[in-house]
This record gives structure tokens, sequence and C-alpha cells, in this order.
């Protein structure tokens, strides 16, 4: 029997509570009161009409998802030569994923080269299948990857269930970190993958009329095309942002070791600046090469985060960065990432900033490196000052609360960089 689906709601163990909270509180002398509502992320039908952004996404599941291909178990089988071992290109809590080939429905009818993922029988694959479905039913961007179609289909062994994505041949960015890959990307690529990153997160916080927390941001959902293209993957651990005027979601931690901003990790409260603080993670990945959590490395140097501190207090700076670039980056460049990393990396989630203000600092970023003139023009960016919003400085040039109108020294201007991570509070 097969089930050709339009629109999936999410059921949730016992012990995983979703809860909304408010800080619209009633002070009666000394007593404050908080209010919480709880809901079922991405369970549309139990909601009706308590947001308007939600009951939106649920008309847009419905409309989106027809655009879907429906499969059975048997299509998709001819397509990965029997789930065949040497077709097997991945492996993870969701499930298997294996590389196949479909027809086109559209005239000349062309081979499409594809990505299967069988679910595993586990309730958390099933879960993660129908998240999956509902939020790359809705959402579409250049910096997403793809979903074509799925499959539901329940026979004497239980409810098959796939999903089918467009293949994306280069792998992952961790892939390419890896100090087995023999392709490691270069500074250039690497500026590109920040800003592909970027642009698909800020996409799903600020770009439609609903917001969708990532929650798993890391350098291994990170897939590149056939053209180095970077695009996000594997949203099954995604959830809906807070509800109008409510601040976050209050739910146990789901997610990667290493990734985790502090607030979700330590208290279960997950925003989209949880998100934000996973991209400085992963771009101080991209600068250094390094897992943010690496059992294999001596115990000082196990924990990213932990690692480069010290040499961010001295004159070593270039010793973190990977060695595998053989010197061929742009020394300021990489200084400006840190910066624009530690910006993300503020240990309270109200001085991070928004992943369009992240966008942004990246486009710059990438814009001075492209410009082939002697003199580098500054850049603008956002800093974080504690009490203070956020203001437009010139990188290189404000420290503190004093300001330089005018550094001569070069190398005193570097390290006037490098001084400038004061700002990000780094843990």
């Amino acid at each position: 029997m097969v089930f050709h689906c339009r629109c999936f709601s999410v059921s949730f163990e016992e012990n995983e509570d979703i809860e909304y909270e408010t800080r619209t509180t009633h002070t009666k002398s000394t007593s404050t009161q908080t209010f919480y509502t709880a809901c079922s992320d991405f369970n549309m039908s139990s909601v009706p009409n308590v947001h308007a952004k939600t009951s939106q996404l649920s008309k847009l599941t419905e409309v989106k998802q027809s655009n879907l291909r429906v499969f059975t178990v048997a299509e998709l089988k001819a397509a990965t030569k029997g789930f065949c071992r040497a077709c097997k290109i991945g492996e993870g809590g969701f499930g298997s994923v294996y590389k196949g080939v479909i027809k086109s429905l559209d005239p000349p009818f062309d081979d499409i080269h594809v990505a299967v993922k069988y679910a595993s029988g586990i309730l958390q694959g099933h879960k993660e299948w129908e998240t999956e479905v509902n939020v790359l039913g809705v959402v579409e961007h250049s910096n997403l990857v793809k979903l074509i179609g799925y499959c539901a289909e329940e026979n004497c062994e239980g409810t098959q269930l796939l999903l089918v994505y467009e293949y994306m041949p280069n792998r992952s960015v961790r892939d390419h970190l890896s100090m087995k890959s023999e392709t490691p990307l270069s500074w250039k690529m690497r500026l590109k993958v920040a800003q592909d990153a970027a642009r698909g997160l800020t996409y799903l916080h600020e770009d439609m009329d609903f917001q969708i927390i990532f929650r798993d941001f890391k350098s291994s959902n990170i897939l590149l095309d056939d053209q180095w293209n970077a695009k996000l993957s594997d949203f099954g651990l995604a959830r809906l942002g807070p509800q109008e005027g409510l601040t976050h979601i209050s739910t146990k931690f789901v997610g990667t070791m290493g990734y985790a901003a502090p607030e979700y990790l330590a208290i279960g409260h997950l925003t989209s600046k949880s998100d934000v603080w996973s991209y400085g993670v992963f771009l101080y990945e991209l600068i250094t090469g390094r897992r943010p959590v690496d059992r294999n490395r001596p115990l000082n140097e196990q924990k990213l985060l932990e690692w480069v501190k010290p040499y961010l207090e001295s004159n070593n700076f270039q010793r973190i960065i990977d060695p595998r670039l053989e010197g061929a980056y742009s020394l300021k460049s990489a200084q400006r990432l840190f910066f624009i990393a530690n910006c993300c990396l503020s240990r309270d989630p109200k001085l991070r900033p928004k992943m369009s203000e992240v966008l942004e600092m990246v486009n710059q970023l990438t814009v001075v490196l492209s410009q082939k003139t002697s003199r580098e023009p500054r850049l603008k960016i956002m800093v974080p000052v504690i009490g203070i919003k956020w203001k437009k400085v010139v990188m290189g040039i404000t420290i503190g609360k004093k300001t330089r109108k005018n550094t001569k020294n070069k190398d005193e201007k570097e390290s006037i960089d490098i001084q400038l991570r004061s700002y990000a509070h780094l843990p």
C-alpha cells in the first residue's frame, strides 16, 4: 500500500517537551510570573490559528509538497541497483544514503543523479523523515539541498520511508577539511563556502514569513555541488522558531557536541542565535582545518575553541591557520574572518549578530579579497559592545571605547585586528 501524502505532522517522544517561553511578565511586589505554552513543532493540525506564521506554513506545505515526486520502493530499489553496497555513499543516525539514477518526467526524459536516503526503522528516523519533508517541502533556496521526492510505502516489513535529493558530487565540507582529503579547499573557496552557508541560514531565519532553526549546523551537513556551491542539508532536527512575542523554545538538547550554543546545551533555550553560534564554530573550522572536538589530538588541543585562545593573545596567529593551505591565503582576510567568528561566539545570545548581519560582513570580506588594488579598502562591520546596540565601525580601527582615526604602522594595524577579539567574549 502506497501513501500519496501531501502534508505530514511530527509526533514527539513523551520526554521531548517543546515549550515556547514568553518574557512578558506580570509583577506584583517582588514576585514575577513567566507564562509557558506547550506546542508540538511542525505539527500543524495541533495549533490551528495560534500563530499566523504557523498557519501559513501549513498552507504552504500543502501547496509546495504537491510539487514533490512520489516514488515507490520498487522504483528506488531499481534506481540504486537494489540498494547495493557499491552505491552507498553515506551513513547517519537517520539511515543510509545511496547514489541512484532516475528518469526525468519531462522530455527528453534525461537521467538524473540523485541521493536516496533510506530511513531506519527507529522512531527517531521516522520523526526526522517527517521533518525533512515538512521543511524541504516548503523552503526553496539555491543554498539548500533540493528535495526531489519521497516514498512512504507499507508492506509486510512495515512502513518504508525514503527521501530523494539532488545529488551533490563533491561531498561535504568536512570531507575536504579532513587530513585524509586529497583536495583541501583553497582559501578563496573557504570564503565562498562561508558566504553560501550564511546565505542559507539567513534565508531560514529571516527571509520567510516564518522562521526555521536548523539546530544541527555543522561542516558535515554542508554539501558541495558540481559547481562547488555550498548547500545546507539534513533538516531532520529543524524546528520552527519561537512564536511571535516569545523569546525562545525550551527543549532538550539535540544536535552535535562542539557546535551547540552554551545556553542551548545548558538549559535547553533554543533560538536562531543558536545557529549563529554554530556558524561561528564553523568559521573556526574553516580557518584552522580542525574539528570542533577531536579526541585523537593531545588533551590540550582536543577542544578547538580552547586551543585557539592562547594564539589570539600572542603574535603567533598564523600558527592556527590550516597548514594545508601552505601559506596561500591573505593574513588580513583570515584575521577578519576570525573576528566575524568571534562576534558569533558571544556567550550572551543578545550580543550575537543576526545571520543577515553576519552575511553582510562575509560579503564585504569577499569583496575586499577579490579587489586587486594596492590599497586594501576598509571593511565596515558590526561590533557588539556590552550594554550598547550594534554599531558600525571600521575594521582594525576601533579598540574598546577608544578610536584610532589613523594607524600608520602596518604591523600595529594587524595587531589591532587581533585585539578586537575581546568584543566577542570568547569562552
